[in-house]
């Protein structure tokens, strides 16, 4: 069976680590299995609590009379040296609830004002990408009103606030580079009709 004997960190960040695993395979042989973690120490992180704790918060808003236009960013990313469209989101700072959160990434991101909705087991924490971090996210729904502005945007953000109607979406995903997570929730978008938040209501 599979498991993991010990944690070795390898670097001290501040928004995120690189940890050295000891890795059992299901035959019983011991490798190096290397992750990363926002998690600052190597007791913390999952592998060894089992606890899903959501490191970051993602925002499904919704915007407008008609509820017919989400809320999206073009934020240029680092690693792939370009920009890339994704949802609104943020780390979760202690002490603070996934709504909280959800509600002051908005408006530092796009200056709205977020009305989030109890999107119960919805709004559970899911892991982003297991081959490489621990890094588990919860999703907050809801309605945005305002004027989008980057001026809450931080020195360090190049981001810019896209209303994207069902049509834009669909010329997003066929042209843009666009972040899986919200890939996806923007083909069920485009596929349904009306308030794209009514299935919490079921």
């Amino acid at each position: 069976m599979a498991d993991v004997k010990s944690v070795k960190k390898l670097t001290d960040n501040r928004f995120l680590n690189l940890y050295q695993l000891e890795a059992v395979h299901r035959d019983g042989a011991v490798k190096d299995y290397y992750m990363a973690s926002r998690i600052p120490r190597p007791e913390g992180i999952k592998a060894m609590t089992h606890e899903n704790t959501p490191n970051g918060v993602i925002l499904y808003g919704v915007y407008g009379e008609k509820k017919d236009k989400v809320v999206l960013v073009r934020q240029y990313r680092y690693p792939i040296g370009d920009y890339i469209y994704e949802f609104p989101a943020g780390l979760v700072e202690p002490g603070e609830d996934l709504l909280h959160a959800g509600i002051r990434e908005m408006y530092e991101e796009t200056g709205l004002t977020f009305h989030p909705l109890e999107g119960g087991s919805y709004m559970r924490p899911f892991f982003t990408t297991v081959g490489m971090t621990d890094e588990s996210c919860g999703t907050v729904f809801g309605y945005c009103e305002g004027q989008p502005t980057n001026e809450h945007q931080e020195a360090s953000e190049d981001i810019q606030v896209v209303l994207a109607d069902r049509e834009e979406c669909r010329r997003i995903l066929r042209e843009e580079n666009v972040a899986i997570m919200c890939a996806y929730m923007l083909m069920h978008f485009i596929a349904g009709e009306g308030d794209p938040l009514a299935f919490l209501q079921k």
